[in-house]
């Protein structure tokens, strides 16, 4: 079992002090950061040409493809997308489209 380490950086905190570069000292999950303000493509779900196949939602690394209580695909979770497109290469009937995010 590992100690929980916290550090507070401050003006006066020197490196010494800091977590080494690259090294995890808490658990961490996507679902806690709003990672989708990262993206510079957004995908634009077609729910007219959707088939609702499914082939979508296991591809997605940031599980940001929602699924209702029915087990249909819904739209995007736009917080946690950070537009990879690999939605979008996946989709057999074009049913994503990928835009330049504004």
């Amino acid at each position: 079992m590992s100690k929980e380490r916290k550090v507070v950086v401050t003006p006066e905190t020197t490196w010494k002090e800091t977590t080494p570069g690259g090294i995890i000292i808490d658990a961490g999950n996507a679902e806690d950061f709003k990672t989708g303000d990262w993206r510079s493509m957004k995908p634009i779900w077609l729910q007219d040409k959707c088939k609702q196949c499914l082939l979508c939602y296991p591809v997605c690394p940031d599980t940001s493809i929602l699924i209702n209580e029915e087990g249909k695909r819904v739209d995007f979770d736009y917080d946690h997308c950070k537009g990879c497109g690999v939605c979008v290469e996946v989709c057999p009937f074009d049913a994503i489209d990928f835009v330049e995010e504004e």
